[in-house]
């Protein structure tokens, strides 16, 4: 037996207990190939029902040291787990790897923790390295897998609801990568539901060669049509897009103290009551990936009171359908765009795998959203127009106060050629040059007949630019003002969110024709 004891770090546990000895075990068996992880009894979170207390886990003392800081050569150590999201207690496969002859494995959950950003609630004993096999593409659809082994198993128990970050580190020091992984909420009711969007991660991941927008020639015509969850992510630190397009709106809904629960959008699809009696959905930065099940599962929530904010832009644009894999379920993203018709499962009656708003089934998502998607790439400032609304209480903008880089590099925009809620607010107009043409990012609030309120902020630029503070300046030249601003707005929209149908307290007062005098009346049926 491997003696790990005081090498192993169990916060909230101690070198004695049941948490310990679980960890002896796994560290025995780990020359078998397959290792048993524990977070231990100890890590858990106090709340009514087991349900994460998101004040109470966040007094807990965080760990700063949890970033990639040494990422090292591509292929040093990388991996994957073979689930997207786990209940708390259940297991996770990982896929790990690595030149290295062994590496440890760190368990962070993401969150503020006084603005370390991340608690160690987990850490593995040294594990043997293996180098696992060169990428495969699948002919047909020339989607990229590995076909690896599992190395480890995780035992999830103990470990609070939220979003992680697996690290590997090399036994040298000299490598890290992150595994993204969501531990997703047992019930949502009463609950804020952050959605990982984890569909838009995979399809931009370029890791073997392809992803959904280019192959290996650098072309349309070779990318692939499907991806899978089934291989790391190419991003340098492992991560995919959560720590831009995500993390900072965690770390924000965290230091709040709301009552949050935590899904991806796969499980929002496979679980069609998932949401039930959920006071708000949050969709992240960056959202563009959804199956019909996923919309219709929103939809049908937004309908029975349960308010939506968009956080980002070009949301629920693309149209998906999870399929299986020789790892799992739901562990593949079709996604033929125009090549739709070639798809065998449109081909068997299945819906076309192409954008939203497309033929042969139009569903624009202005429908779910109030606002679409109508532009890229573009860097503008965010213009303010509505200054009085209650969203903006405590920014102290005035009318005309412009914020530059906050619209970008995606926009919405309010358009009643497709199919808009009504009544719905224009919040801040911005004016956008997108490949020579003039147009406007929208910021947009609407209401509908069930109570639920619906916030799309209209720019991809929105969860970045949250973590912007001090003299400095962030990505796309974002500055403090901007930072302080979004934060603000963002506090407001969650905290109205949270106390559930926003519209019931706050209606949303339509100003449409004031900004696109063409528009139609409210009541005549768009």
């Amino acid at each position: 037996m491997v003696e790990v004891g005081m090498q192993q770090r169990l916060v909230g546990g101690g070198a004695q207990g049941p948490g310990r000895r679980r960890v002896l075990v796994a560290a025995a068996g780990a020359a078998g190939g397959l290792l048993a992880g524990t977070g231990g009894a100890a890590a858990r979170v106090p709340g009514a029902g087991g349900r994460l207390d998101v004040a109470a886990e966040n007094e807990r003392p965080g760990d700063s040291g949890w970033r990639v800081t040494r990422p090292g050569p591509a292929q040093a150590i990388e991996g994957f787990a073979g689930e997207t999201s786990v209940l708390p207690g259940e297991p996770v496969r990982l896929y790990v790897s690595t030149t290295a002859s062994s590496y440890r494995v760190s368990a962070y959950r993401m969150g503020w923790y006084g603005g370390a950003r991340a608690r160690l609630v987990w850490r593995s004993p040294a594990l043997a390295g293996a180098r696992q096999g060169a990428a495969r593409t699948e002919p047909a659809t020339r989607m990229v897998t590995t076909g690896w082994r599992p190395s480890l198993r995780l035992d999830t128990t103990g470990w609070p609801e939220g979003c992680y970050l697996l690290r590997l580190d090399t036994a040298d020091g000299t490598a890290q990568r992150f595994v993204p992984l969501t531990v997703r909420s047992c019930t949502t009711r009463g609950r804020l539901v952050v959605v990982n969007a984890v569909a838009t991660w995979q399809a931009y991941n370029r890791w073997g060669g392809a992803d959904l927008y280019q192959g290996p020639t650098g072309t349309k015509a070779s990318r692939s049509l499907a991806v899978s969850f089934d291989r790391p992510y190419r991003a340098r630190n492992g991560a995919g897009q959560f720590l831009f397009f995500e993390a900072p709106l965690v770390a924000l809904a965290e230091r709040m103290g709301l009552p949050l629960a935590y899904a991806t959008g796969v499980d929002v699809a496979r679980e069609p009551h998932l949401l039930d009696g959920a006071v708000g959905i949050v969709s992240p930065g960056h959202d563009e990936y959804w199956s019909p099940e996923q919309r219709r599962h929103v939809t049908c929530a937004r309908d029975a009171g349960t308010n939506l904010a968009v956080l980002g832009a070009n949301c629920c644009y693309r149209r998906v359908r999870f399929a299986p894999s020789a790892v799992g379920a739901d562990r593949t993203v079709v996604c033929f765009k125009e090549d739709y018709a070639a798809d065998p499962g449109h081909r068997a009656g299945l819906p076309p795998t192409n954008d939203f708003r497309r033929s042969p089934l139009p569903e624009p998502e202005s429908e779910l959203l109030g606002v679409i998607y109508d532009g890229y790439p573009v860097d503008a400032p965010y213009v303010v127009t509505e200054p009085a609304h209650w969203l903006l209480a405590g920014t102290g903008a005035r009318y005309g106060d412009s914020f530059p880089h906050l619209v970008g590099v995606e926009y919405d925009c309010v358009d009643t050629r497709y199919p808009t809620p009504r009544p719905i607010e224009v919040v801040a107009h911005s004016p956008v040059v997108c490949k020579g043409r003039r147009a406007h990012a929208d910021t947009a609030y609407s209401t509908h007949a069930s109570g639920a309120g619906v916030f799309a902020a209209g720019t991809m630029r929105w969860v970045e630019a949250l973590d912007v503070t001090g003299p400095g300046k962030g990505a796309h030249g974002l500055d403090a003002r901007a930072g302080a601003f979004t934060r603000t707005v963002t506090e407001n929209l969650l905290r109205a969110f949270s106390r559930g149908p926003a519209g019931r307290v706050r209606p949303a007062a339509d100003n449409l024709t004031a900004y696109y005098p063409g528009a139609p009346p409210v009541g005549s049926g768009v």
